[in-house]
């Protein structure tokens, strides 16, 4: 028996993928291997298996060390599976629908310590594209911009004013965010854009360029602030999300202000900015208790 075919629905539903949805090779190859781990946990029937049969699998593959993300897309492809054969009429029920996977833990990046911060901001430029890198750091830091934000943001009143010192950038769900810009910032920006036009392309509205003129890409902006720490001694990668980590951190610990924090960030729930700085109830409750003028009892 070739030991590579799996049972037929499971055949014909990739089939389906392939010609229907027109999946690409890698995605059909990606879901072969999480079919042919359905076909091991049903005994080479998956049309006969239970909840039960598939919840078993799960934590089998759970408890041999499957991280809670690939566990959450085999359950994916499971439950998209039988989906389909129930639309086949070849299942009653959905055994995989009520299922959940283990849920994968928030793992935030290391903020910056305050001194480091500073050495590698300060840290003087020795290439046009080190002033661009520079401002590029200084600007996250500054505003705890996302790096999607920041490769948007254009050469436009709208988006920057360095005299009054903001910028403004559209973030999650197509939200508007307003920004303060400290005058470190301010500087390293003006020093970019002194130098940037020599680099830009004809017509090219992007703040920060490439090499060919061109705008930034978020992959382009990451390896080059991994470049930039790591030639000032930053202890593991400067990540753009560091940086906005690194903001969030030293902000809340000099303010304690976490609602203004949130602004900031432009997360729609304090929940998020919660996970962010690593706070727990108790700190809540202190700033709660320190703050509000009826929540000490007398």
């Amino acid at each position: 028996m070739d030991e590579s075919r799996l049972p037929e629905a499971l055949e014909r539903y990739l089939a389906v993928l392939a010609a229907e949805r027109r999946s690409a090779t890698a995605t059909l190859r990606a879901y072969r291997l999480e079919l042919a781990a359905l076909s091991a946990a049903t005994g080479g029937e998956p049309l006969r298996a239970d909840a039960a049969a598939l919840r078993a699998a799960l934590a089998r593959a759970h408890g041999q060390g499957l991280a809670p993300r690939s566990l959450a897309r085999r359950l994916s492809c499971w439950r998209g599976f039988y989906r389909w054969a129930l639309r086949q009429g070849w299942v009653a029920v959905n055994p995989a629908e009520g299922l959940r996977a283990p849920r994968a833990p928030r793992l935030l990046p290391k903020a910056l310590g305050v001194d480091e911060t500073q050495r590698v901001l300060d840290a003087t430029p020795e290439a046009e594209l080190e002033v661009r890198d520079r401002a590029m750091a200084e600007l996250l830091y500054a505003t705890g911009l996302r790096v999607a934000e920041l490769v948007s943001l254009d050469l436009d009143p709208a988006c920057l004013d360095l005299d009054q010192g903001w910028v403004s950038v559209t973030g999650k769900r197509g939200k508007r965010r307003t920004v303060p810009l400290g005058r470190t910032a301010i500087a390293a920006i003006r020093q970019w854009l002194s130098v940037r036009a020599g680099l830009a392309a004809p017509g090219e509205k992007a703040l920060f360029v490439s090499r060919e003129g061109r705008r930034l890409s978020p992959q382009g902006v990451g390896s080059r602030l991994v470049r930039w720490g790591r030639k000032h001694g930053v202890e593991g990668n400067l990540h753009p999300h560091r940086l906005r980590h690194s903001f969030a951190s030293h902000l809340l610990q000099s303010s304690g202000d976490l609602r203004a924090v949130q602004e900031l960030l432009g997360h729609a729930s304090i929940a998020s900015t919660q996970v962010y700085t690593r706070l727990d109830f108790q700190h809540l409750a202190h700033i709660y208790d320190a703050a509000h003028p009826r929540a000490k009892r007398k």
